[in-house]
């Protein structure tokens, strides 16, 4: 693993109407096989893992995240473009007014069994 920890953050805007600052503080380079953990004040675990094909993005969204106080969603922009958010259970209606003031919507929640099998028996075209 490599870190390239940027000091200072690179800083630039993003958003609906360019109202976020974001900081870009650091690069991790991973080898296949490695994993980093990003954690939350309140004891949630967020892991990226590299393989030799690419990453997986979260750990599973219906087990390990819920156990740590995450909730996966896969949401849609204003420009038709998909994102799969982590949500800080408890964090419901902050995540809402960020929706809101974006213009995204929750396509689907992935947190749970019974979630992902709806969402599995849509696209396979069963009756949910």
């Amino acid at each position: 693993m490599k870190i390239d920890v940027k000091d200072p953050p690179r800083e630039f805007i993003v958003g609906h109407g360019g109202i976020i600052q974001m900081k870009d503080c650091a690069r991790i380079a991973l080898e296949h096989d490695e994993q980093v953990t990003f954690s939350t004040p309140g004891g949630g675990e967020y892991d990226v893992a590299r393989k030799s094909w690419g990453f997986y993005a979260t750990p599973s969204t219906n087990a390990r995240l819920a156990r740590f106080g995450l909730r996966a969603a896969l949401a849609k922009s204003w420009e038709n473009k998909y994102f799969v958010y982590l949500v800080e259970r408890g964090s419901e209606d902050d995540f809402q007014e960020y929706l809101d003031r974006e213009k995204n919507r929750v396509v689907a929640w992935l947190d749970t069994d019974e979630a992902c099998a709806r969402l599995e028996r849509a696209l396979n075209g069963a009756p949910g």
